[in-house]
């Protein structure tokens, strides 16, 4: 079957070499100078890999990487850029891009790039497709079928997996969804809050204990990992693990054989694990508060659930299935929506996630009674409080200058290098500078100012930021700033 490549990249010379090289691997191959022209491509053509440079004279191939990647083809990506940047690669792997080239790059290495792509999308398309039971997961956004695709791994294999996400989007469920499809669907799914459990509770809960094993103990107690045998063993809140059980736990994961408490026979245990956290167990294993080990051994597949936020196109779905449930269990006709119901709720931030908008959506439908149709009305005052000043901030943030002869120190360059504490004229001087020198200054004040105001906090850093841990740190390196020394 013959493989058509894209090469998206407004170097012509450098085009017409790609080209040459990619025909002679018996390839079709097609170029476009701008992201337009690429996008346009692959809207009607079935594309294998694109070769993506990062700057294009209508955009950053970055920002643009997303669309790319939901080209009805879903090709793979290779970026090929004249300027590497560590950030970079680090936000185009992330995208899930193949290869990250630096040019020049020798034919060598971009031949075996594109070979192991193709190779790896003709394997990945020869798979047979799983068929998965979602019962009451709802979403088909992106974000949410990239899931799908790890939980349909996940179902099939027998490996330890680790599901992070913010608290309330349902890491329980999708636990759950797992042991459902996988072999063991037929056997116990077994939960363990760690949270909830004190350091002795928890070793007997896990491992169970003999009478008179301490104080309390009145009969022999059948330790959670036991009746997990055979099944799926869910450890929630896997962070809150004591140090002391982690190492405990780590031999049981490696052996599957441990001792009840007050025991000296070792029992067996045949479970699949799957552990579920809201905490950066990276930064805690830097603080010493999580074993490195532990965490290795229960990455295997990593599966990270997207805040309702970041799935605006499923909280219409969501709120849809739930009323439609709630009219069920009331026994009441099913509600109509108005538009500024559904306007109001992607409008809001969700803090709380999909379990925030259920108990919101709820208090909505008993507001609403025995009437047809549920408005923005129905929902809680505080809803709509919050997105009613998000409005106005936004539209006092975008209203125009009145005046078109403002002084250049009111500048909107000036008005932002004056609120972060930066002298425009003592870097700028009257020039407007370049955007990557403008984004230099502003990125090292912006780091300095986080530092400040967390007080080197790393864990309010990458929650204020929204930077990864790694991304952070590769920042402060760049610019050279220390955190101790903020």
């Amino acid at each position: 079957m013959t493989t058509t490549i894209l090469i998206i990249d407004d170097d012509i010379e450098f085009c017409e070499t790609m080209e040459s090289l990619v025909r002679r691997m018996e390839h079709r191959c097609f170029t476009a100078h701008t992201l337009k022209e690429g996008s346009d491509y692959l809207e009607g053509h079935s594309v294998d890999v694109v070769f993506l440079d990062v700057r294009l004279p209508d955009g950053n191939g970055l920002t643009a990487l997303p669309l790319i990647k939901k080209a009805p083809s879903e090709p793979e990506v290779i970026i090929l850029t004249g300027q590497g940047d560590p950030d970079g690669a680090e936000l185009a792997i992330q995208g899930g891009v193949w290869d990250y080239l630096v040019k020049p790059t020798s034919i060598k290495q971009t031949r075996l790039s594109l070979s192991r792509a193709l190779k790896y999308r003709e394997e990945k398309q020869a798979e047979t497709p799983v068929a998965l039971n979602l019962d009451n997961i709802i979403g088909a956004s992106p974000s949410m079928k990239k899931c799908f695709d790890l939980v349909a791994k996940a179902a099939v294999s027998n490996s330890q997996v680790l599901i992070t996400g913010e608290t309330g989007t349902g890491k329980e469920l999708f636990a759950r969804t797992i042991h459902e499809n996988s072999p063991r669907a037929e056997n116990n799914f077994v939960i363990v809050d760690c949270a909830s459990l004190t350091e002795t509770l928890l070793e007997s809960t896990l491992f169970g204990h003999r009478k008179g094993a301490f104080t309390g103990a009145d009969a022999d107690r059948t330790g959670l990992v036991k009746v997990a045998d055979g099944g799926t063993l869910f450890l929630d809140e896997v962070g809150d693990m004591p140090l002391s059980i982690q190492r405990s736990f780590l031999r049981v994961l490696q052996e599957k054989r441990f001792r009840p408490v007050g025991q000296t026979q070792e029992v067996t245990s045949n479970f699949r694990l799957i552990a579920a956290t809201n905490r950066n167990l990276e930064e805690m294993v830097e603080q010493g508060t999580f074993r490195r080990d532990l965490l290795f051994r229960l990455w295997a597949i990593n599966l990270e659930l997207p805040p309702v936020r970041n799935r605006q196109g499923d909280i219409k779905r969501l709120a849809m299935f739930f009323i439609d449930r709630l009219c069920e269990e009331y026994t009441v006709p099913n509600k109509g929506f108005d538009t500024d119901f559904f306007e109001t709720l992607s409008a809001y931030k969700w803090p709380g996630n999909i379990r925030e908008l259920f108990n919101v959506l709820e208090m909505a439908f008993i507001t609403s009674g025995r009437t047809c149709t549920l408005y923005a009305m129905d929902l809680p005052s505080h809803i709509r409080i919050k997105v009613a000043k998000a409005s106005l901030r936004q539209g006092t943030t975008e209203a125009p200058k009145s005046s078109a002869h403002a002084e250049d120190t009111d500048s909107p360059v000036s008005r932002i290098l004056a609120e972060t504490g930066v002298e425009v004229t003592h870097h700028f001087g009257n020039r407007i500078p370049e955007i990557k020198e403008f984004k230099g200054i502003m990125e090292e004040q912006y780091l300095k100012e986080l530092i400040r105001h967390t007080g080197g906090n790393a864990k309010k850093i990458m929650q204020i930021s929204g930077l990864s841990k790694s991304h952070f740190y590769t920042l402060l390196k760049k610019k050279e700033i220390s955190i101790s020394s903020e």
